[in-house]
């Protein structure tokens, strides 16, 4: 059987290896309610596939949607504040 392993070890960090900068963690932080958003509305769709669909599955996944929207609207906002307008 025929050795594949590496031929020499990695002597430096790749980016991958490295902790998160201060600005990546900024832009997490400001996108934060919008990943909330996004796992509520996930949550929301696996509840209404783990019972038949009924009245309350439907409202919980449209009030899940639409906080979505919100969070995405108010995102786009912050960022064109940013930035400028044009930049959205």
């Amino acid at each position: 059987m025929e050795y594949i392993g590496a031929l020499q070890a990695v002597v430096t960090a790749d980016d991958f290896d490295r902790e998160p900068t201060a600005a990546e963690l900024d832009a997490i932080e400001c996108e934060l309610p919008l990943i909330v958003a996004e796992v509520d509305l996930l949550d929301a769709q696996i509840k209404a596939l783990d019972r038949l669909p009924n009245e309350v599955d439907a409202r919980r996944v449209r009030r899940a949607r639409r906080k979505v929207l919100a969070a995405r609207r108010t995102l786009t906002n912050h960022v064109a504040d940013v930035f400028g307008d044009g930049a959205a």
